[in-house]
């Protein structure tokens, strides 16, 4: 086997193992990789393969680290934008002895409860929060309270 098959096939292993990991490291390194078959392609000495390896694929890595570290942080608002529910109006009926709520809520019943200790009163609630499939509500003073969307409601065109 001639050097610039066995760099190719080295960057076909790392673009295998990042399809595995999902941390786009390997990726760097695949990119190294095809910069030393590219030198092995050049007719370049056999050092100068793991040259190109090494600055192209270390070079990445190390700006694909440097690059997260800098941008890569989300802040508490940006997490909050993910979660389009946020803010959204339920209205709970009853309360279980153990604080859960039952609500309904696009189409399906959610398991609910307070986000903050406090009574448990039932009536309109803010959705201000998940946690895992349990929404965290808040209750809505009565005058806050949004009308909700009765989905099964039909529109007569007058």
């Amino acid at each position: 086997m001639d050097n610039p098959t066995a760099w190719w096939i080295l960057a076909g292993f790392f673009v295998a193992m990042e399809l595995v990991s999902g941390t786009f490291y390997l990726l760097m390194l695949a990119v190294g990789a095809v910069a030393g078959a590219l030198a092995a392609h050049a007719g370049l000495p056999m050092p100068w393969h793991w040259v190109a390896f090494t600055v192209v694929g270390g070079g990445a890595v190390i700006a694909l680290y440097l690059t997260r570290r800098v941008f890569g942080k989300r802040t508490a608002a940006d997490v909050r934008h993910d979660n389009l529910d946020l803010g959204a109006t339920v209205d709970v009926s009853a309360w279980s002895a153990d604080g859960v709520a039952r609500v309904h809520y696009r189409g399906s019943d959610w398991s609910a409860r307070l986000l903050r200790r406090g009574p448990l009163q039932t009536g309109p609630h803010r959705i201000a929060g998940q946690d895992g499939n349990v929404l965290l509500i808040e209750p809505l003073p009565a005058a806050q309270a949004a009308p909700s969307l009765d989905t099964n409601a039909q529109h007569n065109p007058g």
